[in-house]
């Protein structure tokens, strides 16, 4: 068995090593310090093509491996542990279930924004009541009307969500049918600019 990286995995470490290196670590103690979302270094890990390492070339992403996408992430967390965290989000929390779940329609509309930076994602799961018990959540989704064309109405509260207030795109999850627990929790992409969607004050942190 084989173990040593191909020239492509090599290529995408030492891309994020030398951003991370040149352009992150620099600012990692001030947006430790200050809870400052990093947009312009965000935007940075979208042109270098950081953000949609596996996200597939058909959707506006690189089309790689598991392994570059970790290989890369190592060298960004060394930098700063808050953009880490912003970039896992945005990979592994939206661009994944997407990509797993989501129509063709949905993959066009919103992969190739969020692989390029261009577009912020945020994963809503967590409630204060449910957080880590996730089948307890409270959040209920309900048929807007009586066509299944008519869309949803959901309504609830999530807390600690990672890119929230700055996310133009969240995945929210909704009880469709409390009598079936975990059976009854669907998944729905929800633009923050849709009507009632509001974000609260932000949390007094410490790091990341």
């Amino acid at each position: 068995m084989d173990f040593e990286l191909t020239s492509e995995q090599k290529l995408i470490r030492d891309t994020a090593r030398d951003l991370a290196k040149r352009e992150i670590a620099p600012r990692a103690a001030q947006i430790d310090k200050t809870h400052e979302f990093p947009r312009q270094i965000f935007a940075r890990l979208g042109e270098m093509g950081l953000l949609g390492i596996l996200v597939p070339e058909a959707w506006g992403g690189a089309g790689m491996d598991a392994l570059s996408y970790v290989l890369a992430m190592e060298e960004i967390a060394r930098a700063c542990a808050s953009t880490a965290v912003v970039m896992s989000v945005q990979s592994s929390l939206v661009e994944a279930p997407i990509l797993a779940a989501g129509t063709d329609a949905q993959r066009a509309r919103y992969l190739p924004d969020l692989a390029a930076g261009r577009k912020i994602g945020c994963f809503a799961l967590s409630e204060p009541e449910a957080g880590s018990d996730a089948k307890a959540l409270r959040t209920r989704a309900t048929r807007a009307g009586a066509s299944v064309g008519d869309g949803w109405i959901l309504n609830g509260t999530k807390n600690f969500i990672t890119n929230a207030p700055v996310a133009d795109l969240a995945i929210v999850f909704a009880s469709t049918d409390p009598t079936q627990r975990s059976r009854g929790i669907s998944a729905f992409l929800v633009p923050t600019d849709a009507p009632g969607f509001k974000v609260g004050p932000p949390d007094d942190k410490l790091g990341i």
